[in-house]
């Protein structure tokens, strides 16, 4: 009766020997799937900044690219052409304006560096003095220390990376135009194998996505990267009028921070604002630099001429959801993810119309052909 109600020796001997098997196994296609994925993670790791600098150079130069192929000329020779253009104007410009020394730049912002952290530091110590007086609550939260040990920690991240930048700009100098030919030349015959592999009930609202994913997606890019430029050119001649160091330094970090909407152009003027109380102090010049900052660059030029004319027709998300891109975004990718939240945001936001849409007009196709078919 024992035997027939148990499991005999040889019965638990096949249950513990698949038993232990499974578990093997199992660990053994965990650890390759983990290995696999550090082997990918680690080959692609200084591949993500030159694939999307050579995807942004992509949509910059194909209307120029789209131009020269309508004028009988295939389309590896119309990128040629526009890379010789481009390489010209590059030395033409050089020549005309000479090579900036962004190395002995860089080298005495270094010096001025911990000079303009002490100056920054005092300030806020003067400001916390007065917020003490008034709100005795707020003093156990030390901000100076906290801005100390942050400045410090930025100084010697700088400090560095400062031999491997330069290894790094020599590869993305190589990588870029060669990545970005390659977009230039196949990226429709890639996106048509994709479209091609959908099913056929999903083949126009594939199509339509794409349509609009990429229309919006150069246009933003080209809008925005036109404003930086536009932005960080009339920074660069508006401080040219002063005696602030580090102008072009300067100009470009305005620029590139004006990428990132609502809180780039903020941080983009610290810097500036920092050097001038330090350097130039509270004088005429100091306020020419804010008007600069505020007035001619932001309030003037981004906000009445640049926006209604390049962004608005395509940044069609709420300011809420663009706050929310740029956190996650920061949060997942830092900086870069502050830049390209956004982007993201709006496709994902178009994708959810796009098939929104669709399945809206097809239920009531089928709606209509199903009612049409009771009346017959």
């Amino acid at each position: 009766m024992s035997n027939q109600a148990g499991m005999s020796r040889a019965q638990v001997a096949v249950l513990y020997l698949v038993l232990t098997t499974a578990i093997a196994s199992g660990i053994a296609i965990y650890s390759s799937a983990s290995t696999v994925t550090a082997l990918f993670k680690t080959a692609t790791t200084g591949l993500f900044l030159p694939l999307l600098l050579s995807l942004i150079v992509s949509f910059l130069l194909d209307p120029l690219v789209q131009f020269f192929e309508s004028n009988k000329c295939n389309r590896t020779l119309s990128i040629f052409i526009v890379y010789l253009l481009l390489s010209f104007l590059i030395f033409i410009l050089l020549l005309i304006v000479g090579p900036p020394n962004w190395k002995g730049m860089a080298q005495a912002l270094k010096a001025d560096f911990p000079r303009y952290i002490g100056h920054a530091i005092e300030y806020v110590n003067g400001l916390l003095a007065i917020i003490h007086e008034h709100f005795p609550i707020v003093k156990s939260y030390d901000i100076a220390e906290r801005l100390r040990v942050a400045s410090q920690s930025f100084f010697g991240l700088i400090i560095k990376e400062t031999p491997r930048s330069a290894m790094r700009i020599g590869s993305l100098l190589l990588l870029v135009p060669l990545f970005s030919f390659f977009f230039l030349r196949d990226s429709r015959r890639i996106m048509r194998g994709v479209i091609a592999m959908t099913p056929n009930r999903y083949f126009e609202m594939v199509l339509d996505i794409y349509a609009h994913v990429s229309w919006q997606l150069s246009h933003f890019i080209r809008g925005r990267i036109l404003e930086a430029l536009i932005i960080g050119c009339v920074v660069w001649i508006g401080l040219s009028f002063t005696d602030i160091p580090y102008a072009p330094i300067l100009a470009i970090i305005a620029g590139a921070t004006n990428l990132v909407p609502y809180v780039g152009p903020l941080i983009g003027m610290i810097p500036g604002l920092i050097i001038a109380i330090v350097d130039l102090g509270m004088g005429g010049q100091f306020w020419w630099i804010l008007c600069v900052y505020v007035l001619i660059a932001q309030v003037i030029l981004d906000n009445f001429i640049l926006i209604p004319i390049l962004i608005s027709k395509v940044s069609n998300l709420h300011p809420l959801w663009v706050i929310l891109a740029i956190i996650m975004g920061g949060k997942l990718y830092g900086v870069m993810g502050m830049i390209i939240g956004v982007p993201i945001a709006s496709i994902v936001n178009i994708i959810i119309l796009e098939i929104r849409q669709y399945r809206r007009t097809f239920n009531l196709y089928n709606r209509y052909f199903t009612s049409r078919g009771k009346l017959l």
